[in-house]
C-alpha cells in the first residue's frame, strides 16, 4: 500500500475514534466514520468534528453513518475504536469492508487483538496502544487532553512497509512507534488498567482516595505480581510502561525497602491523578457492562492456560460481573470480602 492512497473507516466516534478521524481527514486522507446515532452522523457530515486541546484546533467534515451497513466502499484500514464490549459485533458487521491486503487496527482498552483476529483473521490485525488522553464534551466537540503516542505492531510478524505506511498516517494524530512486540506493550498497559480501572470499579472511589488505603495498595501490587507470573509462563516480555515503569522489576524482592518504594510509587500515582475516576466505574454507573474480561479477565484466561494461580484477579473479575448483574453494590466495603483478608 502507498500511504498517500490509504483509505480509512473509523468505527466509533467517541473521543479517541473521533479525534483520530478528524486529524486524519485534516491531513487529506480518505476517511469515513461510523457512529451510533443518526443525529451524530448528520452533525459530522454537515458541521464536522471539532477538536481542541494539545493538538490545536481542527474542524473536519467527512462521510458519516449510523450503521456499518450504510458504508459502500471497501477500505484499506479499519480503525476499530468501539468499547471492547461492543467490538465483536461491530467487527463481524464490518469485516466485509476490508480491501484485500487490508488491516483492522484494534484501539480498545485491554488486549482484544486475539478476539478480533478470530473474526477477521489474525494476519489481518494490527495491535495498537493508545498513549494519549481525550474526552468528549458533547457529541462532535472533542478535546485531546494529553499528548503521547501510538505504538503499533503485527501480532505474529515483524514491521514492514505496510505498517510504516499506517504509522505515517497515524502520525497525523500523535507520534507513532512500531514494534515487534506489540503484545508486550499491550500487556503493560493492561496491567495498569487492571489495577486502576478495575479496582476503581469495585469501590467507587476516586484514584487518590483509593490509593491512600494500605490494603488497596497491597491488592494493587498483588494484581501486578500475578500478571508478571502469568507473563513468565507465556514467555512474554512485558515492555516498560510509559518508558519508566518496569513491572518485572517492580515486584522483585520483598525487603522493607522494596516494599516501601512500591507503596511510595503507588501513593505518588494516586496523588498525581487523585481526581481520576475509573472508566469502568463510569460504565457501570450508566448501567453498561465493563471491559473487565479484556483486562483482569485476560490475565485469568492466560493464567488458566498456563497453570498459574491468580486468585486476586479471579476475585476482581467475579466481583465486577456480580456488580454488572446487580448482585453486588459498588462500595469500598467490597474490599472487606474474605478473599482479601490476607491484605489487612
Amino acid at each position: 500500500m502507498r500511504n498517500s492512497g490509504l483509505s480509512f473507516l473509523v468505527i466509533g466516534a467517541g473521543a479517541i475514534g473521533g479525534i483520530t478521524a478528524a486529524l486524519l481527514k485534516n491531513k487529506g486522507y480518505n476517511v469515513e466514520i461510523v457512529c451510533r446515532h443518526d443525529d451524530y452522523a448528520i452533525l459530522i457530515r454537515n458541521q464536522g468534528i471539532e477538536v481542541q486541546g494539545v493538538c490545536g484546533n481542527v474542524i473536519a467534515k467527512m462521510p458519516a453513518y449510523s450503521d456499518v451497513s450504510q458504508v459502500k466502499e471497501k477500505k484499506d484500514i479499519i480503525l476499530h475504536a468501539t468499547k471492547a464490549t461492543e467490538m465483536i459485533q461491530a467487527a463481524e458487521a464490518a469485516k466485509h469492508l476490508l480491501n484485500p491486503g487490508g488491516f483492522l487496527v484494534s484501539m480498545q482498552n485491554g488486549i482484544c487483538e486475539e478476539a478480533l483476529g478470530d473474526v477477521v483473521g489474525h494476519d489481518k490485525i494490527i495491535g495498537c496502544v493508545t498513549g494519549w488522553g481525550a474526552t468528549m464534551v458533547t457529541p462532535g466537540k472533542l478535546i485531546m487532553t494529553s499528548g503521547g503516542d501510538f505504538i503499533i505492531g503485527f501480532l505474529h510478524k515483524s514491521p514492514d512497509d505496510t505498517l510504516s505506511a499506517v504509522a505515517e498516517a497515524l502520525s497525523s494524530v500523535v507520534p507513532v512507534r512500531t514494534t515487534e512486540n506489540i503484545t508486550g506493550h499491550l500487556y503493560a498497559k493492561l496491567i495498569i488498567n487492571s489495577c486502576i480501572t478495575s479496582l476503581g470499579a469495585i469501590c467507587g472511589l476516586y484514584l487518590g482516595t483509593m490509593l491512600s488505603s494500605v490494603k488497596i495498595r497491597r491488592i494493587f501490587i498483588e494484581i501486578i505480581r500475578e500478571a508478571v507470573a502469568t507473563a513468565g509462563k507465556m514467555n512474554l516480555k512485558i515492555e516498560v510502561f510509559g518508558g519508566r515503569l518496569d513491572f518485572s522489576e517492580f515486584v522483585k524482592g520483598d525487603s522493607l525497602i522494596k516494599n516501601f518504594k512500591r507503596h511510595l510509587m503507588i501513593r505518588i500515582i494516586g496523588m498525581k491523578y487523585r481526581k481520576l475516576k475509573s472508566s469502568s466505574l463510569q460504565s457501570l454507573e450508566r448501567g453498561k457492562s465493563s471491559e473487565v474480561d479484556y483486562l483482569n479477565g485476560y490475565i485469568v484466561k492466560k493464567a488458566r492456560e498456563n497453570g498459574v494461580d491468580v486468585p486476586v484477579n479471579e476475585a476482581i473479575v467475579t466481583m465486577i460481573h456480580e456488580i454488572e448483574m446487580k448482585k453486588r453494590s459498588i462500595s469500598a466495603s467490597n474490599f472487606d470480602d474474605p478473599v482479601f483478608n490476607r491484605f489487612n
